[in-house]
């Protein structure tokens, strides 16, 4: 599973970078970003992070 971030959807909330922060991070222009070499399957949190998206920017 690899996820991504739509950032023509993202709006920065950072609600994925609180709830999974072994893969989401904010970067310097406010948005969401998948960490380099980040693996949903070892952190367990990306589908939480990926439905609580407000704009489901997050493609998982």
């Amino acid at each position: 599973m690899n996820p991504s971030v739509d950032h023509d959807l993202c709006i920065g909330c950072g609600l994925c970078a609180e709830i999974c922060p072994e893969v989401f991070e904010m970067g310097d222009d406010d948005l969401a970003y998948v960490i380099e070499g980040a693996s949903c399957e070892d952190a367990g949190c990306c589908q939480d992070a990926a439905e609580s998206c407000p704009t489901e920017a997050i493609s998982l």
